[in-house]
């Protein structure tokens, strides 16, 4: 099972939607205060908005899925930095209305957006961590099958609390809801 591709480029771009705003800042005209290069520009920020709006919308609106008890649980959401080696391109001196810098931060992203794709380390998110998502490798038992996997979570949860969560790909999944181990529901 692999998450859908369209889905896989949202979250993608979303997660580069920090990096769009530098480069839309180091574009400004320091007389106006407006991008050099508007329509580039504007672009660049309408589609990492946009993504941004619909990856939040989308993870929030997941409210169903298979109750799971967890067994063991480590907290790799520090994970989320991996990100980060990309924006050290933005510190370089770059022109937007140049056709070859485009070009090569096209095929850089791509590059990027492949390894991702193929890893399934699409949901590896700033934008999520800053939404308040955590990202935990976990065991888990599905009814008495014991099963492992990445689960990426707003509810905090820790051994022994049963999460329903809804399978993305092979070994990611999203906790829709937590139910604590005093019964109490966490949505």
């Amino acid at each position: 099972m692999r998450l859908h591709f369209i889905s896989s480029l949202l979250i993608f771009i979303s997660s580069y939607f920090p990096l769009a705003l530098i480069f839309i800042i180091k574009d400004l005209d320091e007389a106006t205060y407006l991008p050099k290069h508007l329509c580039i520009s504007s672009v660049i920020f309408i589609v990492a908005s946009l993504s941004c709006v619909v990856v939040l919308l989308a993870v929030k609106n997941i409210n169903s899925g298979l109750p799971v008890k967890i067994t063991k649980v480590t907290n790799k959401s520090g994970d989320m930095f991996t990100y980060t080696i990309p924006y050290m391109i933005s510190f370089y001196n770059f022109n937007l209305g140049d056709w070859k810098t485009l070009l090569s931060i096209s095929v850089f992203m791509t590059l990027m957006f492949s390894l991702a794709y193929r890893t399934q380390n699409v949901f590896i998110n700033p934008v999520l961590a800053l939404a308040g998502y955590g990202l935990y490798d976990c065991q888990f038992k599905d009814g008495s099958r014991e099963k492992s996997g990445l689960l990426i979570s707003k509810h905090p949860f820790q051994l022994g609390d049963t999460c329903v969560i809804e399978q993305l790909s092979q070994f990611l999944y999203f906790v829709s809801s937590v139910q604590l181990k005093g019964n109490s529901d966490v949505q």
